[in-house]
């Protein structure tokens, strides 16, 4: 089987969450060829990590971008998405979110541009988001450079290296117009955080609408999965690094005008960062 075969097969497969039995009758291939050949297509992408991973480099103070001059130094922003999964039924309390469903919890880091620069998949969607950052630091390669920080939700801990936004102020952009504009100084950061660290949200919406397979349970064994979602994610940096304009950004834009508002009602500061 030549390369141009293997990897469209690969793509036309998590691209639109097709299962293998139907890749056998398209492409007249066995079901152990098609699966044999699938895995070498992923973890060949998974070996050009340090190639399609973005490097981290923080703003400077005379930087043009209306949404980063107010955050010098900062490395871009983090945060967590759930995506479902399906695991043996022993595994599911593990896997049971908030909201009910079977998930994992995937840790996400992007640069302005929306490439990542960090992921981490695997955990279950029963872990909280600060406990699979600190899994990231610790035994996952993750770091923080000294002097330099990343902007993170309220589902962090506000910490040296990681900014979170003001408890118990306005936040989302949602709740903020024209006619509702920021009336204090806290207010106001929370709105320019809020504007930044969107980006990390519009990544994952542009990661779940290109990807189908994102959309619904995969029938791949949980590990296989949290290698699917990296792959995805480098795949994801490749496409933005050679498509000018992608359409998937405007469909992402305007599912994003009907993101829920809400008030932030706790998150733990520190003295480092909670000026």
């Amino acid at each position: 089987m030549g390369v141009e075969e293997m990897v469209a097969m690969f793509l036309h497969i998590i691209a639109h969450d097709v299962k293998i039995r139907v890749i056998k009758r398209q492409f007249v291939r066995s079901e152990e060829t098609i699966s044999r050949r699938f895995n070498d297509v992923l973890l060949a992408i998974l070996r050009c990590h340090n190639l399609l991973l973005k490097k981290p480099q923080p703003f400077g103070q005379d930087k043009i971008d209306e949404r980063w001059k107010w955050f010098k130094d900062c490395l871009r922003a983090l945060d967590g998405t759930h995506i479902k999964v399906n695991v043996l039924e022993a595994d599911k309390p593990r896997y049971r979110n908030k909201k009910g469903d079977i998930t994992t919890n995937v840790l996400g880091v992007v640069a302005p541009d929306m490439q990542f620069i960090y992921v981490l998949a695997g955990w279950e969607g029963s872990a909280a988001n600060s406990r699979v950052l600190r899994d990231a630091l610790f035994r996952n390669g993750f770091s923080v450079p000294q002097g330099h920080y990343y902007l993170c939700d309220a589902g962090y801990m506000n910490c040296e290296g990681f900014l979170a936004p003001y408890r118990g102020q306005k936040y989302h952009l949602s709740e903020f117009n024209p006619h509702n504009q920021p009336s204090t100084a806290q207010e106001l950061f929370n709105m320019k955080h809020s504007q930044a660290r969107n980006v990390i949200e519009r990544a994952f919406g542009v990661l779940k609408a290109r990807w189908r397979i994102l959309r619904g349970r995969s029938f791949y064994p949980i590990k296989t999965q949290g290698r699917i979602i990296t792959a995805y994610c480098l795949l994801h940096n490749h496409i933005r690094r050679v498509m000018v304009v992608d359409p998937i950004d405007e469909i992402v834009d305007q599912n994003m005008l009907g993101v829920d508002g809400g008030t932030i009602h706790h998150i733990e500061t520190s003295d480092a960062w909670g000026r």
